[in-house]
């Protein structure tokens, strides 16, 4: 999915999350986010075949996060107000049943004012690399635990993780969710397919 970052600081400023929101509902065949700068990011919608990737590994953490109990799973249409200001929508997101305990009924319903523990982006052809490299250093650098960045058509996988290097994985038929989110095994051959 290509992004296009758009500043409008010269007419309104940041972009709260009251205009995103209003952008949003205005706008509804447009995903937006907004970087730590508040500069409102459009992001093209991806086609089909990402689509049923990303469902497949949002049905897969689902089902793991039902075995277990031990959190919440979120689409890409959940947007996460980060510790940097950002309002970002990660295409698979995780946290841990404490920090959803903790957020209050109108948190629940707003962007979440939180760094999520765990995220999942999913190249597009549209995508370029950089970019979602940039985003998944904007997470790490926001607290998130662990990050996969998928690549299908190079059949790759770069890990990242909090305090280390970013690992680069290539054709891993699964993924662990590691100690951030035990007992989780991702297959991954239908993404690589």
């Amino acid at each position: 999915m290509t992004s296009l970052p758009l500043n409008l600081s010269s007419l309104i400023g940041k972009i709260s999350d009251r205009e995103l929101e209003t952008l949003s509902r205005d706008n509804p065949d447009a995903r937006l986010e907004t970087n730590s700068q508040g500069q409102l990011i459009f992001l093209s919608p991806t086609g089909g075949e990402t689509g049923e990737k990303n469902s497949d590994l949002l049905i897969q953490i689902g089902i793991w996060n039902k075995q277990s109990k031990l959190g919440k799973v979120f689409d890409s249409s959940t947007g996460f107000r980060l510790s940097n200001d950002a309002v970002r929508s990660p295409d698979v997101s995780w946290i841990p049943l404490s920090i959803w305990n903790s957020l209050t009924k109108q948190q629940r319903r707003k962007y979440l004012p939180i760094d999520p523990c765990f995220v999942i982006e999913l190249m597009s052809p549209t995508d370029i690399l950089s970019n979602l490299r940039n985003k998944m250093r904007e997470y790490i650098d926001c607290g998130v635990r662990l990050g996969w960045l998928i690549n299908p058509d190079d059949k790759q996988v770069e890990i990242y993780r909090q305090g280390k290097e970013k690992e680069v994985v290539n054709n891993p038929r699964t993924l662990s969710g590691e100690d951030i989110m035990p007992g989780l095994v991702v297959d991954l051959s239908e993404i690589f397919d």
